[in-house]
């Protein structure tokens, strides 16, 4: 059982999403896409479209999770689950932190999508250091935070260069390989659902 496009589209509206961070999953969405497109070519075996969802819908709980401070990885993965869809529910709660850190063998579909939500700040694709920074700033209040962050990062770090040994290009070339992310027609979407709607 697979989720579509538009049935994504209608959770992701149903949710009540801030629309900064709808375009912030869609970067991360696409930016997935080109890293697994290029993984396949290289005769990686990993399942692009449950990737795709998975990305699109990591932070299905992060907007409500700004007032209930609940850990949003863990309860979007529990909404996926409750709708059935396990794989992608995995995947979505490893997507800040991973259950371990493998720096041998083949990227996996959790890995691929914990990098590319720690590539993209708000909705621009950066550099890990630029998003790193950020992290530090916001979240690094105390000694034991910024330990914690660190460790996270050099984990990210060696998670990125196992990536990318698969990869015909460097992780800073990967910004100029970004385009169209989808939002657009995500929103086109919308506004002519909602405009059916009105009519009835």
């Amino acid at each position: 059982m697979s989720l579509s496009k538009t049935e994504c589209y209608e959770i992701i509206h149903n949710s009540g999403m801030l629309e900064n961070i709808i375009y912030h999953s869609f970067k991360v969405s696409h930016l997935a896409e080109i890293i697994t497109e290029y993984l396949i070519n290289a005769g990686i075996d990993i399942d692009p479209f449950c990737i795709n969802i998975s990305a699109l819908l990591h932070d299905i709980t992060k907007t409500r999770s700004l007032n209930t401070k609940e850990l949003h990885a863990e309860t979007g993965s529990l909404f996926l689950t409750e709708l059935g869809y396990r794989k992608e529910a995995d995947i979505v709660r490893q997507h800040v932190t991973l259950d371990s850190y493998i720096f041998t063998g083949s990227p996996t579909a959790e890995e691929i999508v914990n990098y590319s939500d720690k590539r993209v700040l708000h909705d621009e694709v950066v550099h890990l250091e630029k998003r790193m920074a950020y992290i530090m700033e916001r979240y690094g209040d105390s000694e034991e935070k910024n330990k914690k962050i660190k460790i996270g990062w050099e984990n990210t770090r060696r998670l990125e260069a196992k990536i990318f040994k698969f990869l015909p290009f460097k992780p800073s070339e990967l910004i100029a390989k970004t385009g169209n992310d989808g939002s657009a027609e995500y929103f086109e979407y919308i506004a002519k659902r909602d405009a059916y709607c009105s009519n009835y």
